[in-house]
């Protein structure tokens, strides 16, 4: 019979191995010494197999010591403090990965297998999130290390807690050259974090104290200390209030707080190119197919659909809410999630890269921006070589640029001869836009100049057509098309659309 020992320590911990117990009795054993990290190393010595309701991080830094060789250790299994996950951590192919499916059915949750011949089906999940523990402490000048690190065990004992569950050790600045707390965290090894008191002085405590505010600038060192979680995060949540050194005359104070872990999001910015499947990037399949949430227009999601795992969250929206999806979709990345926020052509032309990195004012997300093929590459291609020379792309929608900044950047171009290419030319409501700008163009070249123009490029119901500035139609155009119009030096080759690679100016 296997023997698999379990390991908690919190309430929420506790309950869920004991309702392991009672689903499993004659497999399960809740593991419990005197310290947790006791605990667990005696379930891994003794017990066939692992379940740890503790942080991955502080599983593996606790069991490394211990750790032989995989066909030999007992497989360990992680499960987060929501019960949402149960991470296959130690021994996958010899135990882990079956016992995280047992344990993740009985729970409710989800198995995390990491290993490529074994998830199947199982789509990769975001990193655990677990807790970190932070002791905040408080001193008297000249304050021993050894008195801190009594006050620190102490009141970790409280909580049922040892050093090795300890992430950080915190202060105010003020101490942050204080020998005894310095020597304390460099005695356990553990970071020393440093607060300003302004910061520190804003964090909630039970009990503050106007007589450390006169010397410490802060109502509160260690309980604010050990809550303080920086800019736009929750406060750490408090297990063990200010707690005084033991000694007869105490110089050390310490509190211990409970940090969720907050995965760090990642916002993928893809652009699709013109429609066809050949025509988007491998990249661009490759991050919607790890995407948690995918946000677009409506008519793009569906063209992706198939590529999708089949329970990403989909945010689909209709055309007029670029806006509202670029800071959907920054706001899903800042939660923690990976998230692809997709469009047409490439998302850093007239698209969605620029409002959602608008958005995305802080690091605390990470960002990649995946190109595609734009509208304005895809016509040319289509058309022949158009954009062979100097060109430029403006668009005619005065949705968000007033018309007479478009006329003037219109009017720039035709005086420097670009090739133009224009984006948004037409629509039911907007008609008189491009006769204006083809008009301004007409001023300053031939009336033979090729226009060319490609609808939906590079989808089944494509459509093109090339003509002369002075013969062309505007009624042929809407929003689904891209107009290229040359320049004095274009030209029509055997039916192709060419702007030559270098000008013969004359007298050159």
């Amino acid at each position: 019979m296997t023997r698999i020992g379990c390991i908690a320590a919190t309430d929420s911990g506790r309950e869920a191995a004991a309702y392991l117990k009672a689903l499993w009795p004659d497999e399960v054993e809740v593991v419990e010494r005197d310290t947790v990290a006791d605990s667990l190393r005696a379930a891994f010595r003794d017990c066939d197999a692992v379940v740890a309701f503790l942080a991955a991080g502080a599983t593996v830094r606790i069991l490394a010591p211990s750790l032989g060789h995989k066909t030999t250790d007992a497989p360990v299994v992680c499960v987060d403090e929501g019960r949402r996950f149960a991470v296959a951590l130690l021994g996958g192919h010899y135990g882990a990965n079956d016992l995280a499916r047992r344990v993740a059915a009985a729970i409710g949750g989800e198995p995390v297998i990491s290993n490529a011949r074994d998830a199947d089906g199982i789509r990769p999940l975001p990193p655990l999130p677990g807790r970190r523990i932070v002791v905040g402490v408080g001193a008297s000048r000249g304050v021993g290390a050894e008195e801190v690190l009594e006050t620190v065990d102490a009141a970790l004992a409280d909580a049922d807690l040892s050093a090795a569950d300890v992430s950080a050790l915190a202060t105010a600045d003020l101490k942050a050259d204080e020998p005894g707390i310095v020597e304390a965290a460099k005695l356990r090894g553990w970071p020393l974090r440093c607060h300003p008191a302004t910061a520190l002085a804003e964090v909630e405590v039970p009990n503050p104290s106007e007589i450390v505010r006169a010397a410490a600038g802060t109502p509160s060192v260690a309980e604010a200390a050990a809550r303080h979680a920086g800019p736009g995060r929750a406060p750490g949540r408090l297990l063990v209030p200010k707690k005084k050194s033991a000694r007869e005359y105490p110089m050390a104070t310490a509190a211990v707080a409970e940090h969720a872990d907050q995965v760090r999001g990642r916002l993928a910015v893809i652009g699709l190119g013109p429609g066809a499947r050949d025509l988007t990037a491998p990249r661009a399949l490759a991050e919607l197919r790890d995407a948690e949430i995918v946000v677009g227009l409506d008519q793009y999601v569906d063209q992706v659909r198939d590529v999708l795992a089949p329970d990403v969250r989909i945010e689909a929206t209709g055309l007029g809410a670029e806006e509202q999806r670029a800071r959907g979709a920054v706001d899903l990345a800042r939660a923690g999630h990976r998230v692809a926020l997709i469009g047409s052509g490439d998302a850093g032309v007239y698209a969605m890269a620029s409002p959602a990195l608008d958005h995305a004012e802080t690091a605390e997300i990470d960002v990649v921006c995946v190109p595609g093929i734009t509208a304005a590459t895809a016509a040319s291609n289509v058309l022949g070589a158009p954009l062979g020379h100097d060109h430029c792309s403006i668009s005619l929608s005065d949705l968000h640029t007033p018309w007479p900044a478009i006329e003037r950047r219109v009017r720039a171009a035709a005086e420097g001869d670009f090739v133009v290419s224009f984006y948004n030319p037409r629509s039911a409501k907007r008609d008189w836009q491009l006769p204006k700008a083809l008009a301004i163009l007409a001023e300053h070249r031939p009336a033979t100049t090729p226009i060319g123009w490609v609808r939906n490029a590079g989808r089944p119901d494509e459509s093109h057509g090339l003509t002369t500035l002075a013969e062309f139609d505007p009624a042929v155009i809407d929003m689904y098309t891209t107009l290229i119009v040359g320049c004095s030096q274009s030209r029509v080759v055997a039916g192709r659309f060419v702007t030559p690679r270098g000008y013969s100016w004359a007298g050159r």
